[in-house]
């Protein structure tokens, strides 16, 4: 996909001010293998990391193991994730994934993107944490802030999250495309957040076509 040199150039600065903004960001999801963190990362949705994680510290001491979960009762999973919400939608595709890996895959986690989305409940947004987090491999992780920033920043005008992670993919070269995930995450976080973006301290401001947008960022740069 072809992109203005224009664009381009605004998308690498902007990556860079986030990277050196946000050297140490990564996934804060607690794991200590690719099928733990394809796990923590389906219960992670429209759930915050915090409470995964506290589930999660009890939830692998009862199994940690595709085989473990496979063979688990739905209704024991269901009452060890509920606090995360959707349990019932989440366990079962926990449970479904797991049996899958044990039986097409040897219980082995996949690497290629087209294996993985043949697990139930793995999008490529899940697919993409996994293979940025635990196999250093290059992705673009579109989550809720994901997409957000990338929309405000100007560097898309898709809506839908396979075609911004095309667009972006083709702005930026692949070695950044991991830490600006999760360097975008934690800006989304602590800055630009959904309803009050704080654009007086984004690092990025003067590169993001909607920063005047919000008033209080031309009140905070006139006082």
């Amino acid at each position: 996909m072809a992109m203005p040199q224009a664009l381009r150039d605004r998308a690498a600065e902007i990556c860079r001010r986030l990277i050196k903004e946000y050297p140490d960001a990564t996934c804060r999801l607690n794991f200590t293998t690719p099928f733990e963190l394809i796990v923590a990362t389906i219960l992670s949705a429209q759930c915050t990391d915090d409470r995964v994680n506290k589930v999660t510290a009890d939830l692998f001491k009862k199994a940690h193991t595709p085989e473990q979960f496979a063979k688990m009762p739905i209704e024991e999973l269901e009452k060890a994730i509920r606090s995360t919400g959707f349990y019932h939608n989440k366990a079962k595709s926990v449970r479904g994934m797991s049996q899958m890996l044990v039986k097409d895959f040897g219980g082995r986690v996949p690497v290629n993107m087209e294996d993985f989305l043949k697990l139930p409940g793995v999008a490529r947004k899940t697919a993409n944490v996994v293979r940025a987090t635990a196999y250093d491999l290059p992705a673009i992780i579109t989550d809720t802030h994901f997409i957000r920033l990338s929309q405000r920043l100007g560097l898309t005008e898709n809506e839908r999250p396979e075609k911004i992670e095309q667009d972006v993919m083709a702005l930026l070269p692949e070695e950044h495309w991991s830490k600006f995930s999760h360097a975008i995450l934690f800006h989304g976080r602590a800055v630009c957040a959904a309803r009050k973006p704080a654009c007086d301290k984004c690092v990025a401001g003067d590169l993001c076509p909607s920063a005047f947008k919000f008033p209080h960022f031309e009140k905070s740069k006139g006082s």
